[in-house]
């Protein structure tokens, strides 16, 4: 089981008295410090018009991490593709992975966010088969024939048809991944993507998803075991006393921030959540991987059985707000700490 660090999202916390610039300089450098600590990836997030800054580019900051960075792969979890030009994508995705010596995975999504669409287009009703369509003509134009054709409708482009370039320094282009959880999205991950992604969900749940891409793909006549499983779930890993109490406003923040954007459209004013009741605090803390290196290592082993040797897991331990020193001790504890043991577990006997 490979074990990722993230996802940076660059988030501007109402209590962070730090500048964008210094937040996303501290993205990077928390991307550098994860490859030093062993991490086999490192992953952002996205989202667009959100009043904290969440980040809305990604393959720019992942080409700035692939400027300073050298082994560490670097995934986009995920990029809401139906928002994106194509071909204009292809290229952006192109760049990064040459910057990065071909370590870029290319994890997409449809999104849901009505703000999000009517801003960047792509709502149409047919984000599936956007979605569908963008994958195809991303292989094609990593490729090297001419982008030409209509696909399904949505994408049309006249003879002679386009040569993308630059080509991705690996044959074919980056690995794509689909980060999905409804079913018919699952299964559309077997059929197409390289990878899946899922969010935070329980280890028997996310084992029915796999068992779905795995449908999936015996369906479209694809091996279901070239397919990468992975899933990020919450994580803060530290070394004395309780965990949560260290953790959990910028927890529920983080998780909070997913309800409120889908509320405030057009706002321009960072706000905290209401206070938590007992009631949320509870469920929040069960859907948290917080504690000691050997809780945070016994829960994150439940989900090897779901993902298998070759899956990822992706500790979202990146917490918008999170003071900077506590969020550096803490991304060194699951790498000093955490990953040697899972890796022994990992080892053959």
């Amino acid at each position: 089981m490979h074990v990722g660090y993230g996802l940076i999202t660059a988030q501007h916390h109402p209590n962070d008295r730090r500048s964008d610039v210094e937040i996303y300089r501290e993205g990077i450098e928390l991307a550098v410090e994860a490859e030093r600590l062993g991490f086999a990836t490192v992953w952002t997030s996205e989202h667009h018009f959100v009043d904290d800054g969440y980040m809305p580019s990604q393959l720019p900051f992942l080409a700035a991490v692939a400027a300073r960075t050298e082994r560490i792969l670097l995934g986009t979890g995920v990029l809401l593709a139906p928002m994106f030009d194509p071909l204009h994508l292809a290229e952006d995705a192109a760049t990064v992975d040459l910057i990065s010596n071909g370590r870029l995975i290319l994890g997409l999504g449809i999104g849901w966010r009505d703000e999000e669409f009517r801003g960047l287009g792509g709502a149409d009703g047919h984000k599936g088969r956007r979605l569908e369509a963008i994958i195809e003509i991303l292989r094609q134009a990593w490729s090297d024939d001419l982008v030409l054709g209509d696909r399904g409708g949505i994408y049309r482009y006249p003879a002679p048809g386009f040569n993308v370039t630059p080509k991705p320094s690996r044959p074919g282009g980056p690995p794509i991944w689909i980060g999905a959880g409804a079913p018919v999205a699952v299964e559309r991950a077997g059929r197409l993507a390289d990878g899946y992604l899922s969010s935070r969900i329980a280890p028997a749940g996310l084992a029915e998803r796999v068992d779905l891409l795995r449908q999936g793909a015996l369906a479209a006549g694809r091996d279901p075991a070239a397919i990468t499983a992975a899933i990020h779930h919450p994580v803060f890993a530290w070394r004395d006393g309780d965990a949560w109490p260290v953790v959990r406003e910028l927890a529920r923040y983080m998780a909070w921030k997913y309800e409120d954007m889908d509320d405030a459209r057009g706002s321009t004013a960072r706000r905290l959540p209401p206070p938590m009741t007992d009631e949320v605090e509870t469920q929040l803390r069960r859907r948290t991987i917080a504690g000691t290196p050997d809780q945070v290592i016994e829960q994150i082993e439940a989900y090897r059985g779901a993902i298998g040797p070759e899956g990822h897991f992706v500790a979202r331990a990146y917490f918008p707000g999170l003071d900077p020193a506590i969020q550096r001790e803490s991304l060194q504890v699951l790498g000093e700490e955490v990953l040697p043991k899972l890796a022994a577990r990992s080892a053959p006997p």
